[in-house]
């Protein structure tokens, strides 16, 4: 197989990133971003790809879904006993990135990853629709399934079970949050002069902003 792709192209001209233009705190540009995505844009807008080190060596990425962020960080929830999971434990350090095509613009966020209180667990798994409750208590994430059929029928038994009953969060499921200690914020341009800008956390709590070469 050859498949070349080298004629694949695309200007970017939407948008620009100036220093000038940019807040202190990366989270205030984030939040912009994302309600301009969100508003203007179709697609998921919460959709981020988390990146770990795995129990392997080897880094490894995958889509999930941002649930909550705050001036502390971002937040999503997982199993605790999934690849993911078993990696972050052995090593918090972690990726994000936000790509939203439309708007030609990426996010790339380095941070640590810490699990929430249990209390804020529960919060969130108690306001999820029953079926995403009850596939949380069928999934092993991870770990190989014999047949579609063996997940379903284990769903439809536990249907049976919890029917008219409140269902319980699994104790291996719950939140993670992303402390970001680096935030790149990349606006596409015209002839690949890319704007990059990139905060960096200081030791007194302050971010320092500088300007990357595309």
């Amino acid at each position: 197989m050859n498949s070349d792709l080298s004629h694949y192209r695309k200007s970017y001209e939407k948008h620009e990133l100036l220093e000038s233009n940019v807040p202190e705190n990366p989270m205030e540009l984030f939040k912009k971003w994302f309600h301009e995505v969100d508003d203007f844009f179709a697609g998921e807008t919460n959709a981020m790809t988390v990146s770990t080190i795995g129990l392997d060596g080897y880094p490894k990425s995958r889509v999930v879904l941002l649930k909550k962020y705050t001036y502390e960080g971002f937040i999503f929830y997982t199993n605790y006993d999934s690849e993911k999971g078993k990696a972050i434990e052995a090593n918090p350090n972690v990726c994000l990135s936000f790509f939203w095509q439309d708007a030609e613009r990426q996010i790339i966020i380095k941070g640590q990853a810490e699990k929430i209180a249990e209390n804020l667990s529960d919060g969130y798994f108690e306001s999820r629709p029953r079926g995403s409750q009850l596939g949380a208590l069928v999934s092993k994430q991870s770990q190989v399934v014999e047949s579609r059929e063996v997940l379903e029928e284990q769903l439809i038994r536990l249907e049976s079970d919890y029917e008219g009953k409140e269902i319980p969060r699994p104790k291996n499921w719950g939140g993670y949050i992303i402390k970001p200690i680096e935030m790149e914020f990349w606006q596409g341009r015209p002839n690949r002069l890319h704007d990059r800008i990139r905060y960096r956390l200081q030791v007194d709590y302050n971010w320092l902003i500088n300007r990357l070469s595309p």
